[in-house]
């Protein structure tokens, strides 16, 4: 008989529950935050044409309104371009100091401050300075996009590009079509229909305010990296994003980069300017941006001299903009899927010189059919966009050669929309300023081609 003291107490065995995991009740915090920045890419890509484009489409009234001359009329056309310029080219370097969500942020509190006061301010001078002011933000934005996408979503660019492309093109289009029934009904004051547009550019302020304060609460990365992922969500570490990281994002990995490689910098910096293709690259996104402004600024007034109702002459600005929305997705899945994207380029060239060819042989009989074409033709610039992503390998490549190409296009596209205007004053009609038109866009295709070549800013800066 066991001694009573020496006895093991016998339990039944205990019944394991399976734990329920935390992760999987509650959404990863980089969930949100990636769906914070979607949105924050939507909102603020349907606010970077609006500025412009209700300006086009109410050019007649503002010229009025404000005494301008056409050749005024023509600056203030290239004032977008010009901003563009100028300030995109310190995006890269705003990023790096305040982070990418701040500057987006701070950029879209710009357009809703310029667009809210450039009706009322009074003056032409007024008018531009305010103008100018609402261009800033959007330049820096313009510019850090492609940055954003390409450190978000390495694995998918060209989706990622295509729906802020399309935002961007049905911003666009709405702002054009809208813009002169609005003024309408709000009693046909040309300020009315300028100013409702600040209200959109207010609601893409709030999700890049909570990205700017999402800074240093990204999670852990799973290799002890919480401060990479920091970085990340705040969109800094632009120049240190190792070349492993970027031959991950290719293969399809979406891990992010650790500390140490989003803080080592490259050695020496990439000379973008030894690069052909950043050239190349550059000088195509100068003429397709300077096609886009013409557009954007002259294409209503062409079709309004030709006997085309006000109104309907805005809905064809609008239906050659909204031609983005669809293509703004495909082209991009497209031209990431092909080696070379010379094909695409000459498609879209050829379109446009189609549409220039209509508006000066028949302007108002087959005006719907130009206004496609053109759409078409200007669905360049996702492409251009598109091409930044791929023509670099490392996220400090794509922001160097994203602010390069866009401050150096923007340079290039400035004289167009001011010399139309003054071809369009001085020769009483619109035949020398679409014959400019067409004739660009012979250059366009074949810097677009070169552009288009299977290589890297990074592999060509090192040779």
């Amino acid at each position: 008989m066991v001694p009573e003291e020496t006895r093991t107490p016998t339990r039944p065995p205990a019944i394991r529950r399976p734990v329920r995991s935390t992760a999987a009740a509650t959404p990863h915090p980089r969930a949100w935050t990636n769906r914070l920045v979607v949105a924050g890419i939507v909102l603020a890509a349907l606010n970077l044409r609006p500025a412009i484009t209700s300006l086009g489409a109410l050019l007649e009234e503002v010229r009025g309104g404000l005494g301008m001359s056409g050749s005024v009329a023509g600056l203030l056309t290239s004032v977008p371009p010009l901003c563009f310029a100028l300030f995109g080219v310190t995006a890269p370097r705003l990023a790096r100091r305040f982070g990418a969500a701040a500057v987006v942020c701070a950029g879209m509190v710009a357009i809703t401050t310029g667009l809210a006061v450039r009706p009322y301010i009074g003056g032409t001078a007024g008018f531009l300075a305010a103008s100018a002011l609402a261009l800033m933000g959007i330049a820096v934005s313009n510019v850090l996009m492609p940055v954003i996408v390409k450190r978000w979503f390495p694995d998918r660019v060209g989706s990622m590009t295509g729906l802020y492309s399309m935002a961007l093109a049905l911003g666009t289009s709405a702002a054009a079509a809208a813009t002169v029934p609005m003024t309408d009904a709000l009693g046909g004051d040309w300020r009315s229909g300028l100013v409702v547009w600040a209200g959109l550019a207010a609601a893409a302020v709030l999700p890049w305010i909570l990205l700017a304060r999402a800074r240093g609460t990204a999670p852990d990365t799973g290799d002890g990296a919480p401060a990479a992922a920091a970085d990340l969500a705040a969109g800094t570490g632009t120049s240190g994003t190792s070349t492993d990281t970027a031959t991950a994002s290719r293969a399809g990995v979406t891990k992010p980069p650790t500390a140490a490689a989003v803080a080592r910098p490259e050695p020496g910096g990439l000379r973008i300017t030894r690069s052909r293709t950043a050239w190349a690259l550059a000088v195509f996104f100068g003429l397709q941006a300077t096609a886009a402004y013409i557009t954007m600024g002259w294409m209503a007034q062409i079709f309004r001299d030709a006997g085309v109702a006000a109104s309907t002459s805005g809905l064809l600005l609008a239906v050659t903009m909204v031609m983005g929305v669809p293509l703004a997705f495909v082209i991009p899945r497209l031209a990431t899927r092909l080696p070379r994207q010379g094909p695409i380029v000459v498609a879209l060239g050829l379109c446009g010189l189609a549409g220039y060819a209509g508006l000066y042989l028949a302007p108002a009989q087959g005006a719907w059919a130009w206004a496609l074409l053109l759409g078409i033709s200007n669905c360049a610039f996702p492409l251009a966009l598109t091409m930044v992503g791929m023509r670099a390998r490392t996220g400090a490549g794509v922001a160097q050669l994203s602010a390069f190409a866009q401050s150096t296009g923007y340079l290039i596209s400035i004289p167009g929309p001011l010399l139309v205007g003054v071809l369009y004053q001085h020769s009483g009609g619109w035949g020398l300023p679409i014959a400019l038109m067409a004739g660009l866009m012979i250059p366009q295709i074949g810097v677009g081609i070169l552009a288009g070549r299977d290589r890297t800013v990074e592999d060509e800066a090192a040779g």
